[in-house]
């Protein structure tokens, strides 16, 4: 079954706008946890928790400086959402059997298909671009002054290649992520409505499913994202691929280095996931009634 491209960009591009609204909602979170990556143990470390970093950023750059990098994302969430979702309608719909339902194994495999083209179409220059500005920020002359120019200024100095580093990376977290999150969605939503593929989902139970979906990717692949996050750095010239940055990260700091901001990542993402399965499912919804795209 395919759903016409018009209604597929229109209720996308709505959940493109929800993910805007959720990243303004959490990004502060996203922030402390970026920071705290980049926050090596060898500096020593200029934070003593998430508390600790947050009072220190708002003491030098006020409540504003824990919006820094958060422009790059807005600019970049409205595509995220439409391939994300867009690549996996289009596989789910190929992979339902004749009632139209879609097993927990599909869910995976539609999931990672998503997941890898977002990774490569948008996240990576997004997410290396977001986290330079964040670094950029922790140098004693910081010099972004803004989206454009911070783009700008890194296209200039490295090139494209320079707004995809950390590819590999990425693409293997994005994978994973949104692999693990369609899974357990899938799961969820076929236990939630057993022999009736037709049942309605509460917007209460499908914001539930999805924090629960979230919080079981941020356990999967946290290091996957600490790596990510150092190969995008300022300081990403310090590793000579993916490999090396992992086994440099567990050689000099250890294990637990690869948790590194779990907790702020883990309220970000499952208020991330909640918000953005509610709305769309709620658009799908709406879209169905006026298109029939069922």
């Amino acid at each position: 079954m395919l759903i016409q491209p018009a209604v597929v960009f229109f209720y996308l591009s709505a959940g493109g706008i929800a993910g805007g609204i959720e990243i303004c909602i959490t990004f502060p979170t996203e922030y402390v946890k970026t920071q705290l990556q980049l926050d090596e143990r060898a500096n020593p470390p200029k934070y003593r928790g998430v508390v600790d970093c947050v009072r220190q950023t708002v003491k030098g750059h006020g409540v504003k400086g824990l919006y820094r990098g958060l422009s790059s994302l807005l600019y970049g969430s409205i595509p995220k959402s439409a391939v994300r979702f867009g690549v996996f309608e289009i596989l789910s719909n190929r992979a339902k059997d004749e009632s139209g339902r879609l097993d927990s194994t599909s869910g995976l495999l539609c999931g990672l298909g998503a997941g890898v083209m977002e990774a490569v179409l948008v996240v990576c220059p997004m997410e290396t671009v977001k986290v330079k500005f964040i670094h950029d920020q922790t140098s004693g002359n910081p010099k972004y002054r803004g989206f454009f120019h911070g783009v700008r200024e890194i296209v200039r100095s490295q090139g494209l290649r320079g707004t995809y580093q950390g590819l590999t990376a990425t693409v293997l977290k994005q994978g994973s992520n949104q692999a693990i999150r369609f899974f357990v969605m899938t799961s969820l939503r076929n236990w939630y409505k057993g022999d009736n593929p037709n049942k309605a989902l509460n917007p209460l139970v499908t914001g539930l499913f999805g924090a629960i979906a979230g919080a079981a990717s941020v356990f999967g692949n946290t290091p996957l994202d600490v790596i990510k996050t150092r190969m995008q750095g300022l300081d990403a010239h310090k590793y000579k691929s993916t490999l090396d940055c992992a086994l440099k990260i567990l050689r000099n700091e250890g294990l637990a280095a690869f948790y590194k901001g779990t907790v702020p990542r883990l309220g970000r993402v499952c208020l991330d996931v909640a918000i953005v399965f509610i709305i769309y499912e709620e658009v799908v919804k709406g879209l169905n009634k006026v298109w029939k795209t069922e």
